[in-house]
């Protein structure tokens, strides 16, 4: 099963960014995107998290990342 969590841009450097969800920060291309990023947007990424594949408004991106802090706070109780 694939899960897409939004993942924020915290740096980018010649078209790699660092990206951060749930305390956890990785590296992504941003070479398949359509619409330009800064620092601070939300992209979801592809399999395997090697390209960030979509750009996520940050509205979507609170309540996708409050959700998934629900469901994983319901299954550590």
């Amino acid at each position: 099963m694939c899960m897409a969590v939004p993942s924020r841009i915290t740096a980018i450097d010649n078209g790699v960014a660092t990206v951060e969800a749930f305390g956890q920060s990785r590296t992504t291309s941003l070479m398949l995107l359509a619409d330009e990023v800064v620092v601070g947007d939300f992209v979801i990424l592809g399999p395997g998290g090697t390209f960030a594949a979509e750009k996520v408004e940050p509205e979507m991106a609170a309540e996708t990342l409050a959700y998934l802090t629900e469901v994983l706070a319901a299954g550590q109780a």
